[in-house]
């Protein structure tokens, strides 16, 4: 298998961003990204789909829209959408029905910030999502890097210190969003894990301060999406395209916190008697499964069963074998400026 890199959830000037679609781009190709996923707010923008070059370098741009009731207050139930195509912001009152048109047009569906509270302190309101009754979506973004920064500032003097050092934000996928996730797989439910950034690259002001808010580049160098491909990418849009969607459909995904140390290169697989197991794939227990972990450096390893910890390790290998149907996926921590952070959140590996 190939191994690209990607960037999901981050906005243009079409909606909140500071940035047109070429400054992403470029900003991209600066940090050695694969891929964008470009998901400005209730609106799809075609004809804008390409191949970004510098030199021998490229990186390939896709749209997609994040899509949430702008007549609610406060907007909650926001869902990325990539693939369907098609404009759909107007089923964004019915959560139900925008995620099954998602799914009948061919597309791929995240809720996006399940957790995001609110922060008084600048007046940001909750727009964690609210309604857990759907069904039939792809999955969610477990790490969202730009409202990770609600959990961190308790107020504008630490919201100051932090615009201009970003880089001691993040730790991790928020508590809650993990134990929502953990809940629905053990629903039964296949449920995709990604990480987005949500990058804006905002343009803020404090009395004589003027800031731009987490550049595009900053984003693009802290929480990727790491895909699993059967092959690198041909410079055709089309195929391309389809590929990085269905791996993002089959959850050939790990999350990588790339900034503190590269984590190209992370490895999850289960062998069974008759098949071998990727991230998000099923594998049968008969005979006995053996579940492989390798990072790319030393880290503290968890291999998790069913949301509960069941091995942790420091080094940079794990190897369990199970005879029980279980859930199994990883979580990997490096110190990093002072502290504990996340850096590998793998997607599941089911085995039934």
């Amino acid at each position: 298998m190939h191994e690209l890199t990607i960037n999901l959830h981050m906005h243009t000037t079409y909606s909140d961003g500071s940035g047109t679609h070429a400054d992403l781009a470029r900003a991209a190709l600066k940090s050695g990204l694969d891929a964008i996923l470009v998901s400005d707010h209730n609106v799809w923008t075609q004809g804008l789909e390409s191949y970004h070059r510098d030199g021998k370098r490229r990186t390939l741009l896709l749209v997609g829209e994040e899509i949430h009731d702008q007549s609610r207050e406060p907007q909650k139930n926001h869902l990325l959408v990539f693939g369907a195509e098609r404009e759909l912001a107007t089923l964004a009152d019915d959560p139900q029905a925008l995620i099954d048109a998602v799914r009948q047009a061919g597309g791929v569906s995240f809720i996006a910030h399940p957790v995001d509270p609110e922060l008084p302190a600048f007046n940001e309101s909750d727009i964690s999502w609210e309604d857990w009754q759907v069904t039939g979506f792809t999955g969610i973004e477990l790490w969202n890097g730009f409202s990770e920064l609600k959990m961190v500032i308790k107020g504008k003097l630490d919201g100051l210190f932090h615009a201009y050092y970003p880089e001691f934000i993040p730790r991790g996928p928020h508590p809650e969003a993990l134990h929502i996730w953990d809940n629905l797989l053990a629903s039964g439910q296949r449920v995709v894990a990604v990480g987005g950034s949500d990058a804006h690259a905002r343009k803020m002001s404090m009395g004589p301060l003027r800031k731009t808010i987490f550049s595009y580049e900053y984003h693009f160098s802290t929480v990727n999406t790491h895909l699993l491909v059967p092959r690198s990418l041909s410079g055709d849009l089309l195929a391309d395209r389809k590929m990085i969607y269905e791996a993002l459909a089959a959850g050939h995904v790990f999350i990588g916190y790339d900034l503190p140390s590269p984590t190209r290169g992370f490895h999850f697989t289960a062998q069974g008697k008759e098949k071998t197991a990727l991230m998000g794939d099923e594998i049968p227990v008969k005979g006995g499964v053996t579940i492989q972990v390798k990072t790319p450096k030393r880290a503290e390893i968890r291999l998790l069963k069913d949301g509960q910890v069941l091995k942790t390790v420091e080094g940079k290998y794990i190897t369990h074998i199970t005879t029980q149907p279980s859930v199994y996926r990883v979580e990997a921590y490096v110190h990093f400026l002072g502290r504990k952070r996340g850096w590998i959140f793998s997607n599941p590996i089911y085995v039934r």
